[in-house]
């Protein structure tokens, strides 16, 4: 972000803006779960570790002391001091834990990912208006632990996509309602480039995940239908893609198909993909904004060796700006992130610098480039 307040920019343009905040995972199961105020059952039934403990204590091998019993918005940490500064109108994240108390684990899968319902107040300390659920962990405690994440995040007043108690609901958007009468429309999609299954896909009678195969003939027209059925003029369609591997660079070819299928022929304006564990490059098709892997934003991984060259401790807060009429990119803040001690913490200038250029060297066939700003922030540039 620049140094400039978000009323000034709003006052130098005729055209009215949405601001959206958008990051990749969120994780606050496993041993995030246990540092909060409700730690629920710490049983896993992973292959080496057998209590979610074991993932505090090698963070904190890695990074000193975590606090217990820490208050709701301690994980989110720097990312709300962010977030209060730049007022987004819609604030968007993809949860990837089940929100329950279930003791039945998906059988034959080999994580877990559980948050106890009492500690729902780590989620909206954050003030989320949506939570993106389809993905390969929302289900890991069964259908039980679906319905109870869909009624705990309802109670709490967040609005979900992606996951539901038949295929309608699993299918149907967050509508998010902003100032002057306008809407965002978030749809969100699984996709078994990911790891999800195609047996957790909702059907008429039975809950489960929006599934989307970028491969599969018919995925665009049927996203197409589906915006077509929901969108009036004025809206924001953000389509949240779960899809692809945890990592690499590479976007495959039937990703960046899909992505811009989807903006030109479905007309969605916002492509927010995540399952990758550190940022993916960006693009702007037709200046619309494609985020093909956003990275993590909160995770229980801290302290565990195997893909240090990723940096995957490193992440970013998008806070893309539209014109409110077209639909397209006008300007896109960026601010670097450091998971640390189970917290968000803005990143140095030595590790900002590396992510910068990193993502710089992997963009430069999408023409875009990070700039950075006035202030330790950054901008996205493009052709």
């Amino acid at each position: 972000m620049d140094s400039q307040s978000p009323d000034a920019v709003e006052k130098r343009t005729s055209v009215p803006r949405i601001r959206v905040f958008l990051c990749g995972d969120v994780m606050t199961g496993r041993g995030i779960d246990q540092i909060l105020q409700h730690p629920g059952d710490p049983r896993i039934f992973e292959g080496y570790v057998r209590t979610a403990g074991q993932y505090v204590a090698i963070a904190e091998q890695a990074s000193g002391p975590i606090p217990r019993a820490v208050d709701p918005a301690y994980v989110w940490g720097d990312a709300l001091a962010v977030l209060e500064r730049a007022r987004p109108d819609a604030r968007i994240v993809n949860l990837e834990t089940a929100v329950t108390d279930s003791g039945d684990p998906w059988p034959g899968k080999g994580i877990h990912y559980r948050m106890h319902p009492a500690n729902v107040s780590c989620l909206t300390a954050a003030k989320p208006d949506c939570c993106t659920l389809a993905n390969n962990h929302v289900l890991d405690w069964g259908y039980a632990g679906l319905r109870q994440t869909l009624e705990t995040l309802r109670t709490a007043g967040v609005r979900t996509a992606g996951a539901g108690r038949d295929s309608a609901e699993a299918a149907a958007p967050a509508v998010i309602e902003v100032s002057g009468g306008r809407r965002v429309l978030v749809f969100a999609f699984g996709s078994p480039s990911a790891g999800v299954t195609t047996g957790w896909a909702a059907r008429s009678h039975r809950p489960g995940l929006n599934l989307l195969d970028e491969s599969a003939p018919g995925a665009v027209e049927r996203v197409t239908r589906a915006v077509g059925e929901w969108r009036r003029p004025g809206d924001l369609v953000v389509a949240s893609l779960h899809w692809g591997g945890n990592w690499g660079y590479e976007v495959p070819a039937e990703q960046r198909t899909l992505a811009h299928r989807l903006i030109d022929d479905a007309g969605v304006d916002v492509i927010h993909g995540h399952s990758s564990h550190h940022p993916r490059p960006i693009e702007v098709h037709r200046n619309k904004l494609v985020l093909y892997g956003c990275g993590d934003f909160i995770n229980d991984y801290e302290g565990i060796a195997g893909y240090e060259a990723f940096r995957p401790e490193l992440g970013l807060m998008y806070l893309p700006e539209f014109d409110s009429i077209t639909g397209q990119l006008t300007r896109l803040p960026l601010v670097a992130t450091r998971i640390r001690r189970f917290r968000v913490e803005r990143a140095s200038t030595e590790d900002a610098g590396w992510l910068q250029d990193r993502l710089n060297r992997e963009a430069r066939a999408f023409g875009t480039r990070i700039e950075a700003q006035p202030g330790g922030d950054y901008q996205l540039q493009w052709t």
